[in-house]
């Protein structure tokens, strides 16, 4: 075992019993077996079933045959991961995927409250490199958190900064066999192309990016935390739904801070930039009773209602 895997699973402390997400690939594949000797008995396998491709019924075979073979329980679900108008196949898949890992994690006896997904270095670094080319802020540049809380279960990250290589050269050496999603190597896909052609000419420039892309994704979420806390205490201060004569008295750039937050925490929404600054530009203007506000944010409308800004899905 490399030493990232081994500080990395030695580092990794859920509760128990735990969850692993078991796509058949090389990744989950690794973490599952991996968990499945630390803790035996107390870990669990969620496969889920897209239904998205032919190869998916094998998929769900292979993932059977190697749980009997761990003596690892596995629970299936298939999932209808077709995207809706104006959602990307990415984003409805993903969406899914989590229902159905909550599904399965309530559904045990016991429930179960700590699940575990494969993301590994590779998928960190193409993620911030996504968020640079789309010229995301803060949150897109802090890409994958290692851990977070979602509806009661506690999600977890533990191979961030074991590369993709690493995990496969380690499972051969156990002789353990995985599944190869043929779609990866289909690079109409952006993060396929990152993955075929960036990160290569990244190893041989710089041999040590994985660490340093992940060291400045971890200071864009500690200073993501900090813009947060200040946006609460802004929020505090403008009521929530925010008083437009009090975000008038904050800057320019703390108003944009604390409207994102407000549309993000309350309303689960996002503005485009383009949004946000229109947005701005109608508070700022708004200096009398008949001054009108109603603006496309995120997926809905922003409008003033009386002395305050609303937000809602027409």
């Amino acid at each position: 075992m490399t030493r990232p895997l081994a500080q990395a699973l030695q580092d990794f402390q859920p509760g128990l019993p735990l969850a692993v997400a078991y796509s058949g690939g090389a990744d989950s594949t690794a973490l599952l077996l991996a968990c499945a000797e630390r803790w035996p008995g107390q870990v669990s396998a969620i496969h889920i079933h897209h239904g998205l491709q032919a190869a998916a019924d094998g998929f769900e075979s292979h993932c059977r045959d190697v749980c009997a073979r761990l003596g690892v329980p596995l629970q299936v679900l298939r999932v209808d991961a077709r995207h809706a108008s104006g959602q990307s196949p990415e984003e409805a898949a993903r969406s899914a995927r989590y229902a159905a890992l909550r599904q399965c994690a309530e559904a045990a006896q016991p429930p179960i409250r700590h699940i575990a997904l494969a993301q590994q270095a590779d998928d960190q670094v193409e993620t911030l490199l996504l968020a640079l080319s789309r010229g995301a802020g803060l949150p897109g540049l802090s890409a994958m958190p290692a851990q977070w809380e979602r509806e009661g279960i506690h999600y977890h990250r533990p191979l961030l900064m074991v590369s993709g290589a690493e995990l496969r050269s380690w499972l051969r050496e156990r002789g353990v066999t995985w599944i190869e999603d043929p779609t990866n190597a289909d690079e109409q896909y952006t993060r396929n192309r990152i993955r075929a052609r960036l990160l290569p000419a990244l190893e041989a420039t710089f041999p040590q990016f994985r660490d340093t892309f992940a060291r400045s994704a971890a200071h864009a979420a500690q200073a993501q935390r900090l813009l947060d806390e200040l946006a609460a205490e802004d929020l505090a201060r403008t009521g929530l739904p925010p008083r437009i004569a009090a975000l008038q008295l904050l800057s320019r750039e703390r108003q944009a801070n604390a409207l994102r937050h407000w549309l993000r925490g309350t309303h689960a929404t996002a503005p485009s930039a383009a949004q946000l600054e229109e947005l701005l530009d109608q508070v700022a203007a708004c200096r009398t009773r008949g001054h009108g506000i109603r603006l496309k944010v995120g997926a809905g409308l922003v409008e003033r209602q009386g002395q305050v800004l609303t937000w809602y899905n027409p």
